[in-house]
């Protein structure tokens, strides 16, 4: 329990540093950018998009608590920049969740497949599989289980495929990262 206060404390002492904030700001910007460029909509409940990935990089950077507020935020930011539908809060939620079961399995510990691989399951699981369906449910009138199926699929198909570029990412930042400081 201590390593999980110290953690969280650590994280929040990110906030401090000016430095950290502004590449969170780079990072919302290039986020943005992405999400305009880099997406692809399969289906009307089906995505596939790099937006994400400047999410990854502030979640191990600085952890779960700049995670989760960096997730909300700029969820809030793009729906401002790009409103696609109504906003619906659950979404924001996720994007919160996502930033702290990221953050808190990658930052401060080293790269690895294995441990990303974990990540990306746990978020795909909790966050993509079963909350993304059910906003979705909830906002579009459908039946989860109608559109589960589907969304599991495309997530045990990207499952490898995120975790491969994300492991390349992380090792790339993190290259960069240490010969800055």
């Amino acid at each position: 329990m201590n390593k999980l206060k110290k953690l969280y404390a650590d994280s929040i002492t990110e906030f401090k540093v000016t430095k950290n904030l502004a590449i969170c700001g780079l990072m919302a910007a290039l986020a943005v950018v992405l999400g305009y460029v880099a997406s692809i909509d399969i289906t009307p409940t089906i995505r596939i998009g790099f937006s994400g990935i400047p999410n990854r990089i502030v979640e191990f950077l600085f952890g779960p608590v700049v995670g989760c507020f960096f997730g909300g935020a700029l969820d809030i930011l793009k729906f401002i920049v790009k409103p696609t539908g109504a906003f619906f809060i659950g979404y924001t939620f996720n994007a919160m969740l996502a930033g702290i079961l990221y953050g808190s399995i990658l930052y401060h510990k080293p790269i690895s497949m294995k441990r990303i691989l974990i990540a990306e399951f746990l978020v795909k699981l909790i966050v993509n599989c079963f909350l993304n369906t059910l906003w979705l449910s909830i906002m579009g009138g459908k039946a989860f289980f109608v559109i589960l199926p589907a969304r599991a699929i495309k997530n045990a198909i990207m499952l490898p495929f995120d975790s491969i570029i994300l492991f390349f990412t992380l090792t790339f930042i993190n290259t960069i990262y240490k010969r800055t400081k």
